[in-house]
């Protein structure tokens, strides 16, 4: 399943140029920039830590390496991103995979050309690797109270038990632990802050990660509110990028606040769940995030709306609050109060303590919507 935005990277030393991009990029909700290099020397490092699907690199770019030994270089280390390259019509330049050219773009071109080719060349590379189809999930709630760990925890265990994609679950309330809460992990299991804060390698996660009975891995918050404080939003994109190159999925259970750290999450993620309930409190509250997430520049595809305990209405009209809301939830879970203690209580997943409930088969379906089976199943196994 492709991501609502292609993460694009570009490389380009020629000021004017690098701004016409800009220009372009912007208008488009389908593309996000990440950001634009001027050192072809600086690319590998980024890509790594910012993961981007493509690479825009001008084939004239000049310094210590140029934009053709660039792409080759990209390609030779085995780097996930379609590389398109433009050039001017007086330098021709032919498409060659073998060598990180995987399409070629000539100046002037239009904003309908470039997001054009940058769809084509993204959709032909998720083809070609699968895992790069990796979805990054937050599970985010303006309110407390509405059951958001739990359907993390349990949207999660879905995924990776219902569809077969392997799962890792984060615990993003990094003040308060919940998900140690909620599963009764020992105080002194392995959290975020045992990972390096300089260079994150895939054998640093397997001392870190606890695992679950359920069987998914889950990376902990810190044990005690104040070491909150030693994690930063580079920590965040740094951990959040290795995991998608070793999960088919990962969900993030996030705090109720927008701190810099939450909101390195949700830039991060593919998709936001914004958990509602039938409240006015929460109403009026996700409608105030929703003018935030506006102002940040997250198209309304980013978000989806998780309307949970949804045949308890609590004397709210249903139709006023999917006016209220814009449009009608993308995803609906029932009540189960009894069956979510008990489950809760002794720490394990509703959707495999009873299957067969109502509410476990809203999760599943969901889970199913939102990571397809023909993703990248057990990627990084």
């Amino acid at each position: 399943m492709p991501t609502d935005q292609i993460r694009l990277l570009v490389v380009e030393d020629v000021p004017q140029v690098a701004q016409y991009v800009r220009g372009l990029v912007a208008a488009s909700p389908r593309v996000k920039l990440l950001d634009v290099l001027h050192d072809g020397r600086a690319v590998t490092d980024q890509v790594v830590q910012q993961r981007p699907d493509v690479v825009l690199i001008d084939a004239l770019l000049q310094g210590r390496v140029g934009g053709l030994e660039l792409a080759a270089h990209l390609r030779r280390a085995g780097l996930p991103p379609a590389i398109v390259v433009i050039t001017v019509p007086q330098r021709p330049v032919s498409t060659d995979a073998e060598r990180g050219v995987d399409a070629v773009l000539s100046m002037p071109f239009t904003g309908y050309e470039l997001v054009n080719l940058l769809q084509s060349v993204h959709q032909a590379q998720l083809e070609r690797d699968p895992a790069a189809s990796s979805r990054l999930l937050g599970v985010f709630a303006p309110k407390g109270g509405v059951g958001k760990t739990t359907i993390a925890f349990n949207l999660a265990v879905a995924i990776q038990q219902h569809v077969g994609a392997k799962t890792v679950l984060v615990d993003g309330s990094l003040q308060f632990g919940d998900l140690r809460a909620l599963l009764k992990v020992p105080a002194d299991a392995p959290s975020i802050l045992e990972l390096p804060t300089d260079r994150i390698a895939e054998a640093d996660l397997a001392d870190v990660l606890w695992r679950d009975p359920s069987g998914i891995d889950i990376l902990l918050a810190p044990p005690r509110i104040e070491m909150a404080d030693m994690v930063t939003p580079r920590d965040v994109e740094k951990v959040l990028s290795l995991l998608r190159r070793v999960y088919a999925a990962t969900v993030v259970d996030l705090p109720t606040n927008l701190s810099d750290l939450t909101l390195a999450f949700l830039d991060a993620a593919d998709v936001i769940l914004e958990v509602v309930t039938y409240d006015s409190t929460t109403i009026r509250n996700t409608v105030s995030v929703a003018d935030t997430f506006r102002a940040i520049g997250y198209p309304p595809s980013k978000i989806h709306y998780v309307l949970n305990r949804a045949d308890s209405t609590g004397g709210l009209d249903p139709a006023m609050v999917q006016s209220t809301l814009g449009r009608v939830p993308e995803h609906t879970i029932v009540s189960d109060g009894r069956l979510v203690v008990e489950a809760n209580n002794q720490g394990l997943p509703f959707v495999l303590a009873a299957p067969d409930a109502p509410i476990s088969a809203d999760v599943r379906r969901m889970a199913g919507a939102l990571v397809s089976s023909r993703g990248p199943v057990g990627a990084g196994a």
